[in-house]
């Protein structure tokens, strides 16, 4: 698509690594969400390799040639849920608050969730929190069914972990 066309569209999802400017301003847009609900940031060690071809994307959402969402996928072959280790996780999913309530989240998760099947993922999983219920609710809401704990914060209190078969 040409520029001109690009510019009509009111929603686009663009690969970019994980230190374009536009993706490290809603990273940090997380980051400070989470201070406000936890209280901390999340201390989960990431590389950008981590999102790097063949084994991870990182994509940013515009909405109107404004970036409001983030979202990314990296292989993890140590995490099996039904006898597959072809697996996905879903890291640094965000829709910026002005731009929630509009669907943009579902938009994302279908795009990681193409994109990471695309990739030779059979399994997608994820770890959120409980002091996120709107995420909870759009993953279960999407098919996604809890699981034991894995990562950074596999035994954390507030960490829920989840997965769906692609």
């Amino acid at each position: 698509m040409d520029s001109a066309a690009e510019a009509l569209v009111p929603w686009q999802i663009v690969a970019l690594p994980i230190t374009h400017p536009d993706a490290a301003l809603l990273v940090e847009d997380v980051q400070q969400e989470y201070v406000v609900r936890y209280g901390s940031r999340d201390e989960t060690p990431l590389e950008p390799a981590y999102f790097e071809p063949p084994s991870g994307a990182f994509y940013v959402g515009y909405l109107d040639g404004r970036p409001v969402a983030t979202g990314a996928w990296r292989l993890r072959s140590d995490v099996l849920v039904d006898g597959s280790d072809r697996t996905a996780e879903i890291k640094r999913m965000y829709v910026a608050a002005d731009a929630r309530r509009r669907g943009l989240a579902r938009l994302v998760l279908a795009h990681l969730e193409g994109t990471a099947r695309a990739a030779g993922a059979e399994v997608m999983v994820l770890e959120t929190g409980l002091a996120q219920p709107e995420a909870i609710a759009l993953y279960e809401a999407s098919g996604y069914t809890p699981i034991p704990g894995f990562g950074f914060y596999k035994d954390a209190p507030l960490s829920r972990c989840f997965a769906r078969r692609l």
